[in-house]
């Protein structure tokens, strides 16, 4: 088969040099926006006078034509024509003659790829967008059951300070609204056209730039030709931003994971987001969780792997920026399959409000509390905390907690200790009184989840 840029070879590769080179396998996808811009180029031609309006009008037919059948999944994609822009441009040919040809009049592949990119992006950004803030409404939702749900909560995963469960559960929350803002910062440079740009120094035809991207609704039209076609900043910068959504949801995943434990059983998963064992009837896996926590590799892979590619290439295009799209591909899947998972998994979940109760009431984290009323009588901190150390390893020597010490027993280590510390040590007491801005007391977890709706507003 002859290539449609084949005029001055004299010789073919062979069929599996072609299949090596093509990029049809993966870059089929974007075939809707290859026609959408496709679809704004020739307007423009015509707008123009490039092009005659009759020209214009059996081009754009015969776009037309094909976007219904890639619709309908009925395009049939050859590795002999190597990518998306010379399938549809051989199909185009095929169905309304030679004029098809015309439509390639003042641009290259290489503002045509990027043009792609930037449409496709564009779009899967925004359903990114909505789905963090479809999660966001769940965690927001679960926060406002459990406000006054209180649970242990840990560094380095020991026994800290008790906490509202609602404030645990917005930490994400918070988490997702930045990622969500960075989305939404990276769309002012993913919603610029490098459409006319051509190979890389533009085009000697009338062209009206501006025009072809107000075609495709974009905001703004590169101003230098070779940065047009040669940038790929807008795709590191999204697998960067994902790379840190994914690491936030690997977090997250790990407390689901750890909290359905038959250890903790804080929460239990709901049947649609677990698995069984092939050999152990017993077994309910918070698989899709893992897999979660696992498919954060990928997309840091897929970050490391544009990185690597676009490293010391040389302006403008080359080869080698071919293997942009793969991972753009596999992180969108990704990212937009994890959202929907974890949003499904979290309002689904069962919070064991009865087991957090019971290890809130069976641990020493409330011991801050008692260093902190000392403190608060005038005795220096360092000597309040020693104090209370002491105490606890009274307890434990007992195989008893703060709460079950009797009141003697405490004054022996400081008299300012009074009957009034069963009140302070109470572990619903521990979280309501730590009402500081963006504290673990009730009162301020209502006003953070009010923020919240304001965010989401």
């Amino acid at each position: 088969m002859t290539k449609l840029w084949g005029g001055r070879f004299q010789k073919s590769a062979e069929a599996w040099v072609d299949e090596f080179g093509a990029s049809i396998g993966f870059d089929q996808q974007l075939v809707m926006e290859d026609i959408e811009g496709s679809k704004a180029h020739v307007t423009m031609l015509g707008i123009q006078g490039i092009l005659p309006q009759a020209d214009v009008a059996l081009i754009l037919d015969g776009l037309q034509q094909l976007q219904v059948k890639a619709e309908a999944g009925e395009l049939a994609f050859s590795v002999a024509n190597e990518d998306i822009h010379l399938n549809l441009e051989k199909m185009l040919i095929d169905l309304i003659g030679p004029v098809g040809g015309k439509l390639h009049t003042g641009r290259s592949r290489n503002d045509q790829v990027a043009t792609d990119m930037h449409l496709f992006l564009k779009k899967r950004v925004g359903e990114v967008i909505g789905l963090i803030e479809n999660f966001q409404k769940t965690l927001l939702k679960q926060a406002e059951q459990h406000v006054e749900t209180i649970a242990p909560g840990y560094t380095h995963l020991q026994r800290a300070q008790p906490i509202s469960f609602a404030h645990h559960l917005m930490a994400y929350f918070w988490m997702l609204e930045r990622d969500k803002q960075r989305y939404m910062e990276s769309l002012k440079r993913i919603d610029i056209s490098p459409l006319g740009a051509g190979a890389m120094a533009g085009t000697t035809f009338p062209i009206d730039r501006l025009k072809s991207a107000e075609l495709l609704g974009f905001g703004d039209v590169y101003a230098n030709s070779m940065d047009a076609v040669s940038d790929r900043d807008f795709i590191v910068e999204f697998l960067s931003n994902s790379s840190l959504l994914m690491a936030h949801l690997s977090r997250f995943a790990e407390e689901i994971i750890i909290w359905s434990t038959d250890e903790f059983k804080f929460i239990e998963l709901d049947d649609a987001f677990s698995t069984g064992s092939s050999i152990m009837p017993q077994k309910k896996n918070p698989d899709m969780a893992e897999l979660i926590r696992g498919k954060s590799g990928r997309v840091y892979g897929n970050l490391m792997g544009l990185l690597t590619v676009l490293k010391g290439t040389p302006l403008t295009y080359n080869k080698d920026m071919q293997e942009d799209k793969e991972g753009m591909f596999d992180t969108v899947h990704t990212v937009l399959g994890a959202l929907k998972i974890f949003e499904g998994m979290v309002a689904t979940m069962t919070v064991n409000t009865e087991r957090l109760h019971s290890a809130v009431h069976s641990d020493f984290s409330n011991a801050t509390e008692l260093a902190d009323y000392l403190a608060a009588k005038g005795m220096p901190f360092r000597e309040a905390h020693e104090v209370t150390g002491k105490l606890v390893f009274t307890c434990i020597q007992r195989g008893i907690y703060l709460l079950d010490l009797p009141l003697t027993d405490m004054q022996e280590e400081s008299t300012l200790i009074e009957v009034d510390i069963y009140d302070v040590l109470a572990p619903e007491a521990a979280v309501r009184r730590r009402n500081s801005l963006g504290g673990t007391g009730f009162e301020q977890v209502r006003i953070q989840l009010e923020k919240a709706q304001a965010a989401l507003a």
